[in-house]
């Protein structure tokens, strides 16, 4: 069984031990006594050295601990140390976890059914009544007066049987590592947390996503949250400058721009539509008819999309008599329109020519488009048309 230092102190990040088991390869090591937290409950492992060799995983293995080193390790005596920076923003990214979702509980009856911790961010799934921005935002407003009451995190081990006012039931028999936050919380957790809310430093609500039958929030808590308001205060900034404006006058603007941009995309693209009506009409004109007095028209591209022909082949057999055909090198496709009155279907024409030559594809009797495998097929498809 491996001692977990890190129940009773969450500061203790240096300390001795023995390494009582190794696997065969010495990559694997067992300490009689660990404070590296291994994976679990949301929380990532512990990062560190023994004995100077990197610790590249913790695993817990119920009653015992597994260290995974980048290079091998003896049996006997080793010192240890945890990757500090690493540990702390854990401790408070978890703290900041157990206050919020007290808090959305406390506030608005939500039930926090998981937890992430990430690389760069953390969430919480919440269960309940679909959750609003307005409600973000007050619990996050709730969330730092506690951060900033600094009410105190303590530790405490209770028989299962006797632990009352636990925030979600532990589910389990046994002894219980309680973690409480004064006036706000008590939950069994077996995590790393700060010995005083204020120690969590300020928490910083993001993302609202519904996954399933719950709500996603994304937070960053302490030097996260910091960091991340910077970057979103120079990404600010950056906007400002571009606009030569002051920075609460940004949305605004960028609204304003999108919105002109809007219009300019509206504006070109009616151009582009009449454009190609006169196009249509122009090589529907310049077009002679065949011996059967139908005008036949077949464009044959090398790359690009054949979406850009659409509108010309529209208009074109928008007229009397007319076929219009195209072929598209890369990717292999082609586009079949024809005339009202030209007495065929353009879909299943185009889909039974594909499906001889492999390919697929299919549309309305006035138009259709499709693809085969290769460009060695294309011509076999414009022959059936």
């Amino acid at each position: 069984m491996t001692e977990r230092l890190y129940y009773t102190d969450s500061y203790l990040h240096e300390f001795a031990a023995r390494i009582v088991e190794r696997s065969d390869d010495g990559l694997l090591v067992y300490l009689d006594r660990t404070a590296f937290y291994p994976a679990s409950g949301g929380q990532p492992a512990d990062g560190g050295v023994i004995s100077g060799v990197p610790v590249v995983d913790v695993i817990d293995q119920e009653e015992r601990v597994a260290h995974r080193l980048a290079a091998p390790l003896h049996t006997g005596p080793v010192d240890c140390a945890l990757d500090w920076e690493r540990r702390f923003d854990h401790m408070q990214q978890h703290s900041g976890q157990h206050a919020l979702s007290a808090v959305f509980e406390e506030l608005f009856g939500l039930r926090t059914v998981s937890f992430h911790l990430g690389a760069e961010s953390s969430t919480i799934d919440l269960e309940g009544a679909p959750l609003e921005p307005d409600m973000v935002r007050e619990a996050e407003r709730r969330v730092n007066q506690a951060v900033f009451e600094n009410r105190p995190v303590t530790v405490r081990f209770q028989d299962a049987a006797e632990a009352e006012g636990l925030r979600k039931a532990a589910g389990r028999e046994g002894t219980l590592r309680i973690v409480s936050i004064e006036g706000l919380d008590r939950s069994a957790c077996g995590g790393t947390h700060v010995r005083a809310t204020g120690e969590i430093g300020p928490v910083l609500l993001r993302k609202l996503d519904k996954v399933r039958q719950t709500s996603r929030v994304e937070f960053l808590c302490g030097g996260r949250a910091v960091a991340r308001a910077r970057a979103d205060f120079e990404s600010l900034s950056r906007a400002a400058q571009a606009f030569s404006a002051p920075l609460d006058d940004v949305p605004a603007l960028a609204a304003a721009q999108l919105e002109a941009a809007h219009e300019a995309e509206r504006a070109r693209r009616k151009l582009e539509l009449e454009l190609a009506g006169y196009r249509g009409r122009e090589l529907y004109e310049t077009t002679a008819p065949g011996p059967d007095g139908f005008r036949r028209v077949v464009r044959r591209l090398e790359r690009g999309s054949l979406d850009e022909l659409r509108a010309l082949a529209q208009n074109f057999t928008a007229q009397s008599k007319a076929v219009f055909t195209a072929a598209l090198s890369d990717p292999p496709s082609v586009l079949f329109a024809v005339s009202q009155d030209a007495g065929i279907d353009a879909g299943k024409a185009l889909k039974a020519a594909l499906a001889a030559a492999g390919g697929r594809g299919g549309g309305n009797p006035r138009m259709a488009q499709g693809s085969v495998p290769d460009q060695e097929r294309l011509q076999p498809v414009l022959e059936k048309l």
